[in-house]
């Protein structure tokens, strides 16, 4: 298979189409390759226009909703970022492009030490997998600029908010009622908005994000 061929059309036909204009993003999404951070029974289906839940409770939503999702996020190169539930470690790998530094947690360790010597093979100096309680974050390592969740999520914890700076956001895909939609949390000193940014598909909810946490939006 072609993935470099296969990356150009998911750039084209997913991505461009869809209000996502920042090269930023596109040149990140065209370098990285999705099929290196799947397992390797995955790799074929990776450009597939559907979200692929490939180990339990992780997917890998379409190219079209994580690009949603980064624009909506607007990372920085100078922000510190954080990516809880990262999995294979593909969302670490697109924001570590895009910002200064990003702190990956995940809870399963086959998974933490997978995606650590992905990013690894593919030159990512800037990103670092933390195995973990992601729905607990890293308070050790903020507070943070930006965090991004790479999956659907019911609620969100207050442990996350909390890691996040004055003025810092956080970008997740809210899944409630069978509808998915883009969002960004803002902190505001003490306190928190939410707005909406665009309808997405993604539906798989990792544990820990589901309607027992904290944050309902």
């Amino acid at each position: 298979m072609d993935y470099a061929a296969a990356r150009r059309q998911m750039v084209d036909s997913q991505v461009r189409p869809n209000n996502v204009p920042d090269l930023a993003i596109q040149n990140a999404l065209l370098t990285v390759p999705r099929e290196d951070f799947l397992p390797s029974d995955w790799r074929a289906q990776a450009y597939v226009e559907r979200e692929l839940a490939y180990a339990p409770g992780r997917s890998l939503v379409t190219a079209r909703d994580f690009a949603m999702l980064l624009a909506a996020a607007a990372p920085g190169k100078s922000d510190l970022a954080l990516l809880p539930a990262c999995g294979g470690g593909y969302a670490a790998a697109v924001l570590a492009a895009l910002t200064d530094m990003v702190v990956a947690i995940e809870d399963d360790a086959a998974l933490a030490a997978a995606a650590q010597e992905a990013l690894e093979a593919n030159g990512v100096t800037n990103a670092v997998v933390i195995e973990g309680d992601s729905a607990a974050g890293a308070p050790d390592q903020g507070p943070f600029d930006l965090i991004l969740i790479p999956q659907a999520v019911a609620t969100v914890p207050d442990a996350l908010l909390r890691q996040l700076k004055d003025g810092g956001r956080l970008a997740a895909i809210q899944r409630n009622d069978h509808v998915s939609s883009g969002v960004v949390i803002a902190r505001h000193d003490e306190a928190f908005s939410s707005s909406r940014r665009f309808g997405a598909t993604a539906s798989l909810i990792p544990d820990g994000f589901d309607a027992k946490a904290s944050f309902a939006f």
